[in-house]
């Protein structure tokens, strides 16, 4: 069926409205992974249950999050003549309070409001992005999260969704496109940073057909959870982005790769797909302009280095989840031996509002060469965790302290694990570090996939270093001999050393196995593999010295961690 644009913008605009300027409650609770595993579905469920029985005329829609993890389950009300409502940490037990006080009365529960959207008529609550966690956001990618049903194609159309993707079908060539994209500076948010624009035309040049164009949602990392929620709050935002960069590359297919078990994640997105086919924005001619495009969702495994490009390939075909030699490269020779290309969710989701205000729009956003905002999950010993999207530039103390709220615990943070097992750590007294790619590499912390984590004084780096190493041993594929060695070498190391065992050529031979290491390994895991260590060694490098020079100090020996070495002895 050929969508029509102007039509699918008008039905979805009125439903909107109804909801948003009706005469009853509009009650969204958050329900992505996180507010699932705080208890939304009994909240849910309570809220349809007390609504029922006292025949009140309100609509219970589960959407995703606002990102405030700490808070969950939230429960996000609109409703005539009050201000739009945000209460958190809402318990089952609690909800014929809001309903009473609320819903009935017309009064604010205030003892459980978080933040309410715009100030109500005695000024005597805060505005929800004055809240520290909200304040300095700007919202690109996530502008929709908490706000939508997520995979509801008419809440997604009403929201400026699908206008990209008309405005690009209709008006632009997909070369305009990819300029588009190179003028906005977009990189890539996986981890490596490369220049989308550039990507897109390594692909957009390949003679050979047909091309696919990959979404890389494996999301292994420990502390990284940006990409699912996406998907849980918002996936036609992805799936926009991933039908503008085929029409830009050639490409005629998409493939959505998720890891298996994150049901949510996954049942959303195929929601997305199936109604963006029964409206016909996929499928054939969309919008008439003779451009053709499908989409489907790939499962993987529980298998880390199936995130690795050329092994997310190796697992669609298939195959066991190990990388390829490169080159060729994919957008040489990709998935099924065609040209192909490989995106992160979160990469692929500021498209959209890229082709809506332009690439200076994007590019005037950032830091230096770091253009835009970036998505952070912040967790750890921290008063406020969660999820957060803010431009470029920041610092990272910023961050931590004003946005993250400090320490939970009372103890100072320590520091800071960033960009998953495979980044680094960072002291405390480094933490005016720009929030920039380049900055933060320089610094030894890649920022990576977005995950930060933080750490107070009770930590022992030693042990956090051999739990990550562990972590990053049992998930290495073993297809090359550095990797599978190195990492187990390292491993046995920290052991040691934890164990009160370590001698002073420990650090030394450390160094040693990690620049083989990173010489000599087939893909990033390996070849990164040793960054946890160098990091830690050095802005703790002493800790690793007192550990080895006194072994009846508190060294951690009793912490609970896990070590696929040690299990086996």
């Amino acid at each position: 069926m050929r969508a029509d644009f102007k039509e699918l913008k008008m039905k979805a605009d009125s439903l909107w409205d109804r909801l948003i300027g009706g005469q009853g409650h509009w009650i969204r609770i958050g329900s992505d992974l996180s507010g699932q595993s705080a208890g939304s579905e009994g909240v849910a469920s309570r809220f349809e249950q007390e609504i029922g029985q006292r025949n009140l005329k309100a609509i219970v829609t589960e959407v995703g999050t606002l990102g405030l993890c700490f808070a969950e389950p939230l429960v996000d009300i609109v409703s005539p003549n009050m201000p739009r409502t945000v209460y958190g940490n809402v318990k089952p037990e609690d909800v014929p309070s809001i309903i009473d006080s609320h819903l009935i009365k017309g009064v604010l529960l205030k003892e459980m409001v978080v933040g309410v959207f715009g100030q109500n008529e005695n000024n005597d609550l805060p505005d929800i992005f004055q809240h520290p966690m909200m304040k300095d956001q700007l919202r690109i990618a996530l502008r929709n999260a908490g706000h939508v049903e997520p995979g509801n194609v008419n809440h997604y159309l009403a929201n400026d969704g699908y206008a990209a993707l008309h405005k690009v079908l209709k008006t632009m060539t997909p070369e305009e496109v990819c300029e588009e994209i190179l003028e906005s500076g977009l990189r890539g948010r996986g981890g490596a940073a490369f220049p989308t624009g550039t990507k897109w035309k390594f692909l957009a040049g390949a003679k050979s057909s047909p091309k696919y164009v990959l979404v890389n949602c494996e999301e292994g990392d420990p502390g990284a959870f940006n990409d699912k929620t996406i998907l849980d709050s918002d996936p036609h935002s992805l799936l926009e982005g991933l039908i503008i960069c085929g029409y830009a590359t050639g490409a005629t297919k998409g493939y959505i790769f998720i890891r298996h078990g994150h049901d949510s994640p996954i049942n959303r997105s195929w929601r997305a797909i199936d109604e963006a086919y029964e409206v016909g924005i996929l499928g054939t001619d969309i919008f008439g302009s003779g451009f053709d495009f499908d989409v489907e969702v790939s499962l993987t495994g529980d298998s880390y280095v199936a995130g690795e490009e050329t092994a997310l390939m190796e697992s669609i075909e298939g195959k066991r989840a190990l990388p390829r030699y490169r080159p060729p490269f994919p957008a040489q020779f990709g998935l099924f031996g065609k040209p192909t290309n490989i995106n992160n969710v979160k990469t692929l989701s500021y498209v959209p509002q890229i082709m809506l205000n332009g690439g200076k729009w994007f590019s005037d956003i950032g830091y230096g060469k770091s253009k835009g905002t970036a998505i952070l999950c912040l967790s750890g010993h921290l008063k406020y965790t969660g999820l957060v999207e803010v431009p470029f530039g920041l610092t990272l103390r910023h961050l931590i302290d004003d946005i993250g709220g400090g320490s939970s615990t009372g103890n100072p943070i320590k520091l800071l694990q960033t960009g998953g097992p495979l980044g680094g750590v960072i002291s405390s007294d480094r933490l005016d570090v720009i929030l920039d790619f380049e900055a933060m590499s320089e610094a030894g912390a890649i920022l990576g996939s977005g995950g930060i984590v933080a750490a107070d004084s009770d930590i022992s780096v030693v042990d956090l270093t051999r739990s990550i190493i562990a972590f990053c041993q049992y998930e290495s594929c073993g297809k090359c001999f550095p990797c599978r060695s190195g990492m187990s070498h390292l491993l046995e190391i920290l052991e040691r050393i934890c164990v009160g065992e370590g001698s002073s050529q420990d650090i030394e031979l450390m160094r040693s196995v990690g620049t083989n290491m990173q010489a000599g390994s087939l893909c990033g895991h390996g070849q990164l593999g040793f960054n946890p260590v160098s990091s830690a060694l050095q802005y703790f490098g002493a800790e690793f010295e007192d550990m080895i020079s006194d072994p009846n100090r508190d060294n951690g020996r009793n912490a609970t961690w896990y070590s696929p070495l040690r299990t086996r002895r």
